[in-house]
């Protein structure tokens, strides 16, 4: 047996846990119709396969039709639910882990105006700033119904074969009762600790009455607000030695802070340029307090802190859940000793900023993650070895060669610069967001240990191309930025490339127009202003920065407020004129006829790129398809097999920005697709 710590077994009441590391419950909206079907099975039958313990499902499952379930949440307050719950858990414990469920009222942390239309509940009227509906104030026969409904929900995981469940508080409606600052009850359920806790003690005797006493019960609670006049970090240590005193429960999953707030929810579940695991001492903490089983999980993404977090008796299980949708084979690897090869999580939350704006989980550079029915995570040797040639070494191209590469094919890369990384090079500059040039490290990495070749510094011409005698070309030289959008002065203006390459000297007195609404406009901007520039970001729709998601938001915007920085939104640059050392930018607006000016030293243009896309067209005509996917083809995952010149020699595609202006994660979704089939 190793003598890994994070390879341990680990007993939970009854249930033997295979190790040490976990995936705590999430809802990465893969259900259909409220179901956990077939990819939602897929999704976590993938993790199980590779060796993670217990793997945790539907963060939040609603428990009541008033529970508006904003983040296409699982339905577990319907009887079909048992069924699908059934086929997963099957799945999943064939392949020798644990699963649970996550089971809870959201009380005001949805909205109303979805499902049934039916006004949300909570201890007070007081809105849940991240949703901004109002709640109505909960009544008696609300809670004798949340509690009743509760009960049944846990009563059909049980029945759906589920090893346990978790009671999801924190945030939610039984948080809401614990919190002083969101509970404006009257006794019994309001005023002192003891009545504040007595709906969730209420709620879990009627869960126990239902499931008996075998069964596995958990709880994931804040143990510390982290806000002025809430729940403290003395009461949450009151409150876990109740929690565990009461014999309801089996585990305490334990986190720190709110999330009521974008703010409150990444200080919580911290992204890339925030320290790792900054909550894990304060879980040690509880559990040294309660000597009780306890979980915790909050950007560990590596599997030293994992390790460490064992080692060091902090908690029971370590909570790797965002690496895990990184890269889903973390446990197969760490067990075969080759940790080297675990996809880096790189922090960027594209996966939970994506939920949070109404999308599905997908991970920034792993776009087999959520596709589990469509895409693979391991790839097949094909049948017959070729000869690929690929221009451009920034993530997409690079996916292209490492897949192509672990297909058993002879792969050739041309890049350009003297070094791989296309625009996440530019991207990584900023301290922020070093960690997205792991994206590009990992697949080098790979790619050295497949036999690509790799020639930089090199500027593919097409002659250097044929000379490579090619039966496959990929085309993955990116974009440049496009700044021409004036009618007048687009030759005064400067790009958030050039401000972020360090190729323009920062001005004093900067206008930032950005219509892309991506990372680039911001990072410009933070850049302008910490060297010392007025800054101004104006933007001509009604939001700003809408690519970059609200978690991603929050550090740029604690950082340029403390700096300044204003941001308009609803108007438009239309032009720049010269006026002796300054520009006059005059600004109009969509809305209506508006016309303004700004007296500026600088004008900076944030609007995406256009394709770097000469030598494809170059390419074209000698080529089998003339660059012709089709796109039937791609999406089924079958090989191209299009012929428009039949003296063509090769096959010729582009991917990535080389297309059109996209972003990181379809730049490798493109790279991934195309080459699995080649």
């Amino acid at each position: 047996m190793s003598n890994d710590p994070l390879l341990q077994p680990y007993k939970l009441k009854h249930l033997a846990l295979r190790n040490r590391i976990m995936i705590t419950s999430h809802e990465p909206a893969y259900a259909v119709d409220g179901m956990p079907k077939e990819l939602y099975r897929a999704y976590h039958v993938e993790r199980a396969r590779a060796g993670v313990a217990l793997t945790m499902t539907a963060g939040s499952a609603v428990v009541s039709k008033d529970s508006v379930p904003g983040f296409n949440n699982i339905h577990v307050y319907k009887d079909e639910v048992v069924r699908w719950s059934r086929d997963l858990t099957d799945a999943i414990h064939e392949h020798g882990a644990a699963v649970m469920i996550q089971i809870t009222h959201l009380g005001r942390r949805t909205r109303w105006d979805a499902e049934h239309w039916l006004p949300i509940v909570s201890p007070s009227h007081e809105q849940e700033p991240a949703h901004r509906a109002f709640p109505k104030k909960i009544e008696d026969w609300d809670i004798e119904r949340i509690i009743s409904d509760y009960a049944d929900a846990a009563e059909r995981m049980q029945a759906g074969g589920m090893d346990g469940i978790e009671v999801q508080a924190s945030g939610h409606l039984l948080d809401q009762f614990w919190s002083p600052l969101t509970n404006e009850l009257d006794s019994p359920y309001g005023g002192c600790l003891e009545n504040r806790l007595r709906f969730t003690f209420d709620v879990l005797k009627a869960i126990r009455r239902r499931v008996g006493t075998e069964f596995i019960v958990g709880i994931r609670y804040t143990g510390d607000e982290r806000l002025p006049g809430g729940l403290d970090k003395n009461e949450g240590i009151a409150i876990s030695h109740r929690l565990k005193d009461s014999g309801l429960i089996d585990f305490l999953n334990v986190v720190r802070g709110h999330i009521d707030t974008d703010a409150g929810l990444t200080d919580l579940i911290p992204i890339q340029g925030m320290a790792n695991s900054p909550h894990l001492d304060f879980a040690g903490e509880i559990r040294a307090a309660t000597n009780f089983p306890t979980f915790h999980a909050a950007k560990i993404p590596d599997v030293a802190t994992a390790r460490f977090a064992i080692a060091s008796g902090k908690v029971d299980m370590v909570g790797m859940t965002r690496a895990h949708i990184a890269d889903p084979h973390i446990v197969r690897k760490i067990v075969e000793k080759r940790e080297d090869d675990i996809r880096p999580c790189v922090g960027a939350n594209y996966c939970l900023d994506r939920i949070y704006q109404g999308g599905a989980a997908y991970c920034i550079h792993n776009p087999a993650t959520g596709r589990e029915t469509s895409q693979p995570h391991t790839i097949e040797r094909a049948a017959t070895r070729k000869k690929v040639v690929i221009v451009g070494a920034g993530p997409g191209g690079l996916e292209a060669a490492r897949v192509c590469a672990e297909r058993g094919h002879h792969v050739v890369v041309f890049e350009a610069a003297n070094q791989p990384g296309g625009q996440l090079r530019l991207t990584a500059q900023s301290p922020r967001r070093q960690e997205m040039i792991s994206i590009i490290d990992w697949r080098m990495s790979q790619c050295e240990k497949l036999g690509v070749v790799f020639h930089f510094n090199n500027w593919a011409e097409a002659d250097v191309v044929l000379a490579e005698k090619p039966e496959v070309v990929i085309v993955a030289t990116g974009g440049y930025p496009h700044t021409e959008v004036l009618s007048q002065g687009n030759d005064l203006v400067a790009s958030s490339w050039d401000i972020i390459s360090g190729d323009v000297k920062p001005g004093m007195n900067v206008l930032v127009f950005d219509d892309a609404g991506d990372h680039a406009g911001l990072q410009a901007a933070e850049i302008l202003a910490t060297a010392g520039a007025r800054v101004e970001v104006m933007t001509p729709h009604r939001s700003f920065a809408p690519e970059v998601m609200s978690m991603n938001l929050v550090p740029y915007m604690r950082s340029m407020q403390k700096l300044n920085v204003a941001f308009t939104v609803t108007y438009r640059l239309s032009k720049v004129e010269r006026d002796g050392n300054q520009l006059v930018a005059s600004v109009g607006s969509d809305y209506g006829d508006v016309q303004q000016t700004r007296i500026v030293d600088q004008v900076v243009i944030n609007h995406g790129t256009r394709p770097l896309d000469d030598l494809y067209f170059e390419l074209k005509p000698s080529s089998s398809n003339h660059g012709e996917n089709s796109h039937d083809a791609l999406i089924d995952g079958r090989p191209q097999s299009i012929v428009r010149n039949p003296e063509g020699a090769f096959q010729l595609f582009r991917i990535g920005d080389a297309v059109a202006a996209r972003n990181t994660h379809a730049a490798i979704y493109d790279g991934l697709r195309l080459a699995k089939a080649i």
